[in-house]
This record gives structure tokens, sequence and C-alpha cells, in this order.
């Protein structure tokens, strides 16, 4: 995360606003909410501030990933777009939900709330879609994720790292 402030700071920092950079750091897939915390918590983002806008940024791709993604991996593989990257995503999404079915609302509320590598909203909308899960369901059980992902990344973030950094 160091070297993505270090970016920040030496090349986009004199035009674009710390806030915005978060926000549009917590839209990216596999960093996400918790990429935007550290990267708050290392720019001295108030705790609240961050919280409201990595929680938000990381919102924003959810609805389109849960109703468009099968269209765009669709469309993506007939024209041979990305085709194989488009299948190891979808090869990652099955590995990843095993036994999913069974419990899909804990599943996804744990697996979007407990920051591992390769978890997240991102992953988790796209395992919710690709296996048909209840849209309603799937966004309620993400967001929850979400804010159980916020309390343990502002512990990691603004209290132990906090703490080693400021």
């Amino acid at each position: 995360m160091e070297s993505l402030v270090a970016f920040y700071q030496n090349s986009l920092g004199q035009w674009l606003p710390k806030e915005l950079f978060i926000f549009f750091v917590s839209m990216l897939p596999i960093i996400e909410l918790r990429g935007g915390l550290l990267v708050a918590s290392l720019l001295k983002i108030s705790l609240w501030k961050a919280n409201l806008i990595c929680v938000i940024g990381n919102i924003i791709p959810i609805p389109f990933i849960l109703l468009f993604i099968k269209q765009i991996f669709a469309f993506m593989k007939k024209y041979h777009i990305l085709a194989g990257f488009v299948e190891w995503l979808e090869n990652r999404a099955a590995k990843k939900s095993s036994g999913a079915a069974k419990g899909e609302f804990i599943f996804l509320l744990l697996f979007v709330g407990i920051p591992l590598p390769g978890t997240g909203a991102w992953t988790g909308s796209l395992i919710a879609s690709l296996l048909d899960f209840d849209i309603k369901k799937a966004s309620i059980a993400i967001f929850i994720g979400l804010l159980v992902a916020v309390v343990i990344m502002d512990i990691v973030s603004y209290g132990v790292l906090g703490s080693l950094v400021h």
C-alpha cells in the first residue's frame, strides 16, 4: 500500500484530492474497501470520512456486477475479448464458492466481511451472480459483509497499523 500512496503523492496528489483517490481505490477489484482504508490511514484521512468514502466506493460496482456480469462475460467469450481471463474469473469464483448454495446468505456475508486474499464485494458479487443467488438477499449479505470488513479494517488500519505508522 505504501507504493500506492507514493504513486499518489508523486503524481496524482497535485491535482486529485486524496479523498477522491481513496474513493477510486475502493472501487478497484482485489484492492477494494480494504485497500482504500489502508491508503486512507496512510494519507491521514479521518476514520469516519474514510469509512464513508470507502464504503460508497466499494458499493457502486456491486449492482452492475450482480445484474450484468453474466451478459458481459457471455459477450466477451463470444467475441474472444479476454476470453481466457473471463474463464479464469469464472473458475476462481466457482472454486471460492464451494458449499455456498446451502447457506448462501451467511456464506456471502462472511466471504465479503472477512478480509482474506481473494475475498471481498467484487468476488462475492461475482459468485452470487454466477450461482444465481437471489439478488435481494445477496445485496443485503454483501452490504452487511462490507460493514463487518469496515470494522475489521478500521482496527487493522487505524488501530494496529495506524499506531505503527502515525
